[in-house]
């Protein structure tokens, strides 16, 4: 099975790899970049999610053979609170999508202020913390759990959703057949 990331970044590679290497071990697994399609700063699930599937299908309309995976950080308002969010989609070589969300967690104020004047989470985080490409390795999240959640950590958990739904969805397709 060939697996595409749609996406360069390095976290999200790693969780990729790991879960895939894990569920369903020989598979080829790589990344490339397409765009999201969706606002370089997604303000909700649903266009997080959308920015996710977006990308896993972008991947299967260039490699009609591959499984295309997309993940997607962003951020949501519940009520007054700005938090993380965070979505992934696999989309089949037949079409078939599947989605799934991770973990959420509130933004410090002074976050969350920098993101309503339009700046990006990942510029935000850097300037924040003081480190740079924080998106490349723990990202946010990662940040303010004391890396407890690193990034690739939480699109594990993503990915191992996906995957969950995935191999259900084959299983019970082969029950139907007989």
């Amino acid at each position: 099975m060939k697996f595409i990331l749609g996406s360069e970044n390095q976290a999200k590679l790693r969780a990729v790899s790991n879960i895939v290497e894990q569920y369903l071990s020989g598979s080829d697994i790589s990344s490339v970049s397409v765009p999201s399609g969706v606002n370089a700063q997604p303000m909700s699930d649903m266009e997080t999610r959308q920015g996710a599937i977006n990308r896993a299908e972008a991947v299967c309309s260039l490699h009609e053979d591959a499984y295309g995976i997309g993940l997607e950080g962003g951020v949501r308002l519940v009520g007054d609170r700005m938090y993380l969010c965070n979505w992934g989609a696999l989309t089949t070589p037949d079409g078939k999508t599947f989605t799934a969300a991770g973990a959420q967690i509130p933004l410090p104020e002074t976050l969350a202020s920098e993101i309503r004047k339009g700046i990006e989470l990942g510029d935000a985080a850097d300037q924040y913390f003081q480190k740079q490409d924080i998106r490349m390795s723990e990202g946010a999240m990662g940040m303010l759990t004391a890396q407890t959640v690193p990034r690739d950590v939480l699109f594990q958990h993503i990915m191992q959703l996906l995957i969950g739904q995935f191999l259900y969805d084959q299983a019970a397709s082969k029950r139907r057949l007989h």
